[in-house]
């Protein structure tokens, strides 16, 4: 390499280590990644639709003035109208009432249940993977014996241990769902720990913590950002379905699973779809919302797809 070469190499690090040290690297590299994200027009949609069903169930009360608890056996079973959107349920309470607030509660559970979920798989996985040695195999053997297990058996046994409650669910799905995101984590790790800068960061004597968590971690996190929201959307139809079984939230208290418990009804199913189908609707597309920006954020925030 001529000396010419090595001159402009070492103008090219020092500008970029001005610009690091001015926080205008990171803001550059931030412009691009939402620049990218604003390309996938299905991201975009996913967004839109993701916003308009979550704004729609926080400010529910604005939307709506009847109560979602509130029973009337007098409009029992009503057809939709002006005066019920959604029509009402086998107890004369709003449907449309009971989808929005409902939806506050389900989100809240599988948002809740995938962070916490994450916050334990990637913790352990980005340390045990960089390290390796006897931590990584004892967690190793852990997950293994937590994903040996389907999944939906795993949770209606601990459902029958802990019983029924908000709490309890989420705790019951960050205990079921740490394992992928660990093993996940953990072959991000194993890989990147090889590349040339890590081993010149070693070399220099930084903090093994330092090293995994904020030099190796941001170039995994596209990978763990699809698969947060993966485990959101997978924690949402989970809640639906034991709601629906009736093992879920407790019954009095709206979530999207709850609503479609009614539909256990044979009369229901056939005769009062007003029951069931927009609950169903709005789940398929808050579920496929969330798809559509997980893909959108891989590509946003993936290295090797930025141009």
């Amino acid at each position: 390499m001529s000396r010419t070469s090595v001159t402009r190499l070492d103008r090219k690090m020092d500008r970029l280590k001005m610009l690091e040290k001015e926080g205008l690297l990171k803001s550059r590299e931030g412009g691009r990644a939402v620049g990218k994200f604003l390309q996938n027009r299905l991201a975009v949609v996913g967004l839109i639709v993701f916003a308009a069903i979550l704004l729609s169930s926080i400010f529910a009360p604005l939307l709506t003035d009847y109560d979602p608890a509130m029973i009337d056996l007098r409009a029992r079973l009503s057809a939709p109208s002006w005066q019920h959107l959604f029509g009402t349920d086998k107890l004369g309470r709003d449907v449309f009432s009971r989808v929005l607030y409902g939806g506050r509660i389900s989100i809240l559970v599988g948002f809740g249940g995938a962070l916490g979920a994450a916050l334990v798989g990637v913790s352990l996985g980005t340390y045990a993977g960089y390290k390796g040695g006897w931590l990584d195999k004892i967690l190793l053997r852990i997950s293994e014996i937590f994903m040996s297990f389907p999944q939906i058996i795993l949770v209606l046994l601990l459902v029958s241990i802990l019983g029924q409650s908000l709490w309890n669910l989420l705790v019951i799905f960050t205990i079921t769902g740490w394992g992928s995101v660990y093993r996940m984590t953990r072959s991000q790790m194993l890989s990147i720990r090889e590349e040339e800068y890590v081993q010149a960061l070693k070399a220099f004597g930084l903090n093994d913590a330092l090293i995994a968590y904020k030099h190796m971690l941001p170039n995994a996190l596209g990978p763990i950002m699809v698969n947060l929201t993966l485990s959101t959307a997978m924690f949402i139809l989970e809640e639906t379905a034991l709601s629906f079984l009736g093992l879920g939230v407790p019954l009095h208290i709206p979530t999207w699973g709850n609503i479609l418990n009614a539909a256990q009804d044979l009369t229901i199913l056939q005769e009062a779809w007003w029951i069931w189908v927009p609950v169903g609707l709005v789940i398929s597309a808050f579920v496929l919302s969330i798809n559509f920006i997980g893909d959108g954020l891989r590509d946003a925030v993936d290295p090797t797809q930025q141009g």
